[in-house]
């Protein structure tokens, strides 16, 4: 199945989304019938969401950052009108909430890539729901590629050029393979500080994801959530916003960002030159990309395959799908009836606001794939 339509604008950063999703302490788990201080009774109010029934309790879950500020408007949006519900969602980073969802610590979690099989997670994750994870796209966004250098407002990379400035094989901003794409910017001599994700971050993965295939000569690593510290020379910074923020206060430097925080912080982004001249990131570009990729998830499982390689010459190809991910049938049934609630309502009418906030909303023929397969939740 191909996407083929995304919309896409910029918004501005929210600092927090909700409460921080409970620890094993306290608050329901996904899978289990909750707490006593916490519960997720998941009843059905008299009154019912526009994109799906009202429940009542608490959902807690935790993971990608990128989607914070989708979610500050999800959870903003469903508790507006089931008064009864409270959702805190923690954004810990794509590989900790997937860590806190297989430890039955959160009822579902947000992941910039799929559920991996050879690291384990979905052996990890179907042990703790009991039943079959599910890999849900609601939300694709590209990854910028932003930098703080004084006096360059244009910069257009290669794939080569990205994987060799993250990699440490440049290391000067006037490196002459950079000053030959970039003949009428005065780059500097000084030394590029490359910033990159210190946390498990599905951003890297995705980012590594590019790099492998565009240019599998210079880039031998096998992509993952947490290796940038093995893989990238330069300085970590945890999570989104510490990106945002370290390449805000430090001159010379370049860094990977979900693209509504790198709005949010007025940053220059870099045009990418896959061969067929420099693309900006931009609402048409990402959809471009975005309408090349295609589902490989078996049954009820919706995981992308993106295209690093688009054809389309006006296609920014650096993007990313964040995902929820959610049990097919939980232990406590009103624990899976309030998760196939709120999931509803985010495919459904909360796909009406991504666009003010930096993101894309699904394609009508992805949305509903993903609407069927939450209709299998219990």
């Amino acid at each position: 199945m191909k996407l083929n339509r995304v919309a896409l604008g910029a918004g501005a950063f929210v600092a927090a989304v909700a409460l921080a999703a409970c620890s094993s302490s306290g608050g329901t788990k996904a899978g289990s019938s909750g707490s006593s201080s916490s519960s997720s009774s998941g009843g059905s109010s008299s009154s019912a969401a526009a994109s799906g029934s009202c429940s009542t309790g608490t959902l807690n879950a935790a993971g990608s950052t990128a989607q914070t500020n989708a979610m500050t408007g999800w959870v903003n949006g469903y508790t507006k009108q089931c008064s009864g519900a409270k959702i805190n969602y923690n954004p810990t980073g794509s590989g900790a909430g997937i860590t806190s969802f297989n430890a039955k610590q959160v009822n579902f979690a947000g992941s910039d890539s799929p559920l991996s099989a050879p690291k384990g997670e979905v052996a990890g994750a179907q042990k703790a729901c009991a039943s079959a994870p599910l890999d849900l796209p609601m939300v694709v966004g590209p990854i910028a590629v932003v930098y703080n250098v004084k006096g360059v407002s244009n910069l257009t990379l290669t794939p080569q050029l990205l994987v060799k400035i993250f990699t440490g094989k440049i290391t000067t901003w006037n490196d002459p393979a950079i000053k030959a794409k970039n003949s009428s910017a005065k780059l500097p001599s000084s030394k590029i500080g490359v910033i990159y994700r210190s946390d498990a971050s599905g951003t890297t993965q995705n980012v590594e994801n590019y790099m492998a295939a565009t240019d599998p000569t210079d880039f031998k690593a096998m992509p993952a959530k947490d290796n940038a510290a093995q893989v990238f020379k330069g300085q970590g910074e945890a999570k989104s916003q510490g990106v945002s923020s370290a390449i805000k206060s430090t001159p010379n430097s370049i860094g990977y960002d979900e693209y509504s925080f790198a709005v949010s912080s007025s940053l220059n982004t870099a045009a990418i030159d896959s061969g067929s001249g420099p693309v900006q990131v931009s609402k048409d570009s990402a959809s471009a990309a975005a309408g090349q990729a295609t589902v490989v998830g078996t049954g009820d499982d919706l995981s992308l395959k993106l295209n690093y390689k688009p054809t389309s010459k006006s296609a920014y190809p650096l993007i990313l799908v964040t995902y929820e991910i959610a049990c097919t049938k939980y232990a406590d049934s009103t624990t899976g009836t309030f998760v196939k609630n709120f999931l509803n309502y985010t495919v459904g009418d909360g796909q009406a606001g991504l666009a003010q906030e930096g993101y894309a909303p699904l394609p009508t023929e992805l949305q509903a794939k993903v609407k069927a397969s939450i209709a299998k939740i219990s």
